[in-house]
């Protein structure tokens, strides 16, 4: 049997190593953490080099995309094939759509309120083309692109707006 006096030499003994331990234990997992914390850093940084030229080249596809759904740019490309003006009417929003989803991947390297600013323009789009062919002064193809463009002397495009929150997104990553 250990008598009290032996056992207090053992605890003399023991608890300088248990503290030395302690703090051995403290600085080493304090180094292994600060090497995690860097190596993620360094991975990080090799992503963000590789990330970012792919979400350039997507904000540069989003703004063409913005430029040729502008009324101005759609109803250049996009002529009427009849003088029906639902047929172009919906000619030119099949056109919209048609380039809309050719971008929808895009929308994997942009914020989701950027995102959300390239379909309200494109939304925007399509209700400007749908809401001045209501009109009663509408009697033709011909005459539906040319009210859409004397409106757009008079204010500007949807795809403006989208632009410009792309183009504030971009300064964002800088």
């Amino acid at each position: 049997m250990v008598s009290s006096s032996e056992f207090l030499n053992y605890l003399a003994y023991l608890l300088p190593a248990l503290i030395a331990g302690g703090i051995g234990y403290y600085f080493f997992k304090t180094y292994v953490d600060h090497q995690k914390e860097m190596q993620y850093l360094v991975l990080r940084k090799e992503n963000r080099s590789e990330v970012l030229p792919l979400r350039l080249q997507a904000f540069e596809r989003l703004v063409l995309f913005l430029e040729r759904i502008s009324p101005g740019q759609l109803l250049s490309r996009v002529k009427p094939v009849g003088d029906d003006k639902y047929d172009y009417e919906n000619l030119l929003i099949a056109s919209i759509e048609q380039e809309f989803e050719h971008n929808l991947v895009q929308q994997v390297y942009v914020s989701q309120k950027c995102w959300d600013a390239i379909k309200a323009s494109k939304n925007s789009t399509i209700s400007l083309i749908r809401h001045t062919n209501m009109s009663d002064k509408i009697t033709n193809a011909q005459k539906l692109r040319e009210v859409i463009l004397t409106d757009l002397l008079e204010k500007s495009s949807p795809s403006d707006t989208g632009i410009a929150f792309v183009k504030n997104e971009i300064k964002h990553l800088f």
